[in-house]
């Protein structure tokens, strides 16, 4: 996950240049680009493939591209980001969903490796976590839909949300696109503050009953 701590990072990164069987998996690469993502590290598929005892073009067989296996990570770490903050958030209805919300984007405004990554990649890497066309933002409004249509449809019937949930989904991603990636080229300016307001503004809720903040990596 982006809060892996740094340190661990290393040490799998290290673990994988050692080097490993000849007979690789798809996973492995997996494995060793994301040690690369955590450490702060450039995603290199050669390096990778060197690392790993495998030739290049079996990685390309299996990826497709780097945009492709770096869109894989990004993914990855985005599942684990959305799957805490739910596993960790309290309520019901919409308040669980502004609880699940903001500690996604205290999360990705305040990861260290997700910073690092726009440091290195720039405009290419802003392109790979925001555009309709890339893996990131089409995994991420599957996984926000999925939590709104859950609370829907709970049998306590406590939300009903005011569009249909894809829609709304498609709301929340691109705020938090447009609040946390904001000025990415230059360093994430995570604004989670006010960001909050609006989500909560989308689900129905009204700000004066709002909870406090939470801690999202508790």
């Amino acid at each position: 996950m982006f809060v892996t701590g740094y340190a661990r990072a290393v040490a799998e990164l290290s673990a994988a240049r050692r080097g490993r069987p000849a007979a690789a998996s798809r996973a492995d690469v997996l494995a060793a680009a994301t040690a690369r993502f955590r450490a702060g590290r450039r995603i290199d598929l050669q390096a990778i493939a060197a690392e790993l005892g495998l030739g290049r073009a079996t990685v390309y067989r299996w990826f497709g591209s780097r945009a492709e296996l770096v869109g894989a990570v990004l993914c990855a770490e985005l599942d684990a980001v959305v799957a805490h903050a739910r596993a960790h958030a309290s309520g019901t209805g919409a308040a669980v969903l502004l609880d699940t919300f903001e500690r996604m984007n205290r999360v990705l405004a305040g990861a260290p490796p997700l910073r690092r990554f726009l440091e290195i990649e720039r405009d290419a890497g802003l392109r790979l976590l925001t555009s309709s066309a890339g893996p990131v933002q089409p995994r991420a409004v599957d996984a926000i839909a999925a939590l709104i249509e859950a609370e829907a449809e709970a049998e306590a019937g406590t939300y009903a949300p005011a569009i249909e949930p894809r829609t709304l989904a498609y709301a929340i991603v691109r705020l938090y696109e447009a609040f946390v990636y904001n000025d990415a080229a230059a360093g994430i300016r995570g604004d989670s503050e006010r960001l909050r307001d609006v989500e909560a503004a989308l689900l129905g809720i009204a700000p004066a009953a709002t909870p406090p903040a939470a801690e999202a990596t508790r």
